[in-house]
């Protein structure tokens, strides 16, 4: 295996790992006010499930970054990597979505309890709690769109 092929596939496990860790952390602190407001009010389950889901989606992104990368490097059946420059461009590319996913999914978790404790207040202001994570979420979808463009145009 070539080094090129090792930076390559770190930069496609950094895509799953980085995203993945920012969202299970998101997910995690929005589902603990997701569930201290459904004890209190067990019909507000599904309003609180919605908004404890958003920072999930980061580690959606990041997946997705990680199949089109492995496809591309030949793990899956694309051309196999071997030199060392082509191997740093694919790890770069795959950055933006690992580092934004990480970081954005944490913030979103944050903003989705803000969101979970208006909607516990205010049941009827439910869309406008979905705002605030979403607005968010901009930016992990914006790192995606640049992960995949920078992905698919190596080589």
């Amino acid at each position: 295996m070539s080094i090129g092929m090792v930076y390559a596939l770190l930069g496609a496990a950094l895509s799953t790992i980085l995203a993945g860790i920012g969202s299970a952390f998101g997910v995690r602190a929005a589902g603990q006010a997701a569930a201290g407001v459904t004890a209190e009010n067990p019909e507000m389950f599904a309003k609180v499930l919605v908004l404890q889901l958003l920072p999930g989606t980061q580690g959606i992104y990041g997946l997705l970054v990680t199949f089109i990368a492995l496809s591309r490097i030949g793990v899956l059946g694309g051309n196999a990597v071997t030199d060392t420059n082509t191997g740093l461009l694919y790890l770069i590319a795959c950055l933006p979505v690992a580092v934004v996913g990480l970081i954005s999914a944490i913030y979103q978790g944050k903003t989705a309890i803000a969101s979970i404790n208006l909607v516990a207040k205010k049941p009827d202001q439910f869309g406008k709690a979905m705002l605030f994570p979403a607005m968010v979420e901009t930016y992990a979808i914006l790192a995606l769109l640049v992960s995949i463009l920078a992905v698919t145009n190596i080589g």
